[in-house]
């Protein structure tokens, strides 16, 4: 037998108990299910040496990651939709809902922005601020700056691809 007749037999036969293993873990039964197959699937497209002994750990340790995975990627993810802050009608006139949670958390992100452009070089820093923080568009930056409109926009463009580089391990 080869790895893929291993790794589908021993699908066909436990995919129920596996499945079981995940949902309990996760409460979320679609989620579940899509952890499952993700699972399989690197199994499938690994080139893992398998056999039928070390395949049951190998399996569970792969849904344990996978739920781990889940898990970080789905507090990331309601923190940041708790950050927005919605604007809110009262009276007629917009108001934003701001509370100290989420006053700190943009105050943590902020951080983490300007940890992330202490990589940045110098010349490209300041562009990327005043387009940033001073919401100022490119056309604005080069008459303030008198650079020309593509070196700006190169640089800006360098800025933004290494602040992303250093917060990718953030989120």
């Amino acid at each position: 037998m080869n790895n893929q007749d291993i790794i589908e037999d021993y699908y066909r036969k436990h995919r129920g108990e596996i499945l079981t293993f995940v949902r309990v873990r996760l409460q979320y039964s679609d989620e579940a299910e899509d952890l499952v197959q993700e699972a399989f699937l690197r199994l499938l497209s690994g080139n893992r040496l398998i056999n039928k002994i070390t395949l049951p750990s190998l399996v569970y340790t792969l849904c344990r990651n996978l739920i781990t995975d889940w898990y970080r990627h789905h507090s990331v993810r309601q923190d940041a939709e708790h950050n927005i802050s919605y604007s809110l009608t009262v009276n007629g006139q917009n108001t934003c809902a701001e509370t100290a949670e989420s006053m700190l958390s943009i105050r943590e992100i902020n951080e983490q922005l300007e940890r992330g452009l202490t990589h940045v070089p110098q010349e490209c820093r300041e562009l990327y601020r005043m387009h940033i923080y001073g919401a100022m568009p490119i056309r604005d930056i080069c008459l303030q700056t008198g650079q020309p409109y593509k070196a700006v926009e190169y640089r800006l463009g360098q800025a933004r691809k290494q602040v992303r580089n250093q917060l990718r391990y953030i989120i």
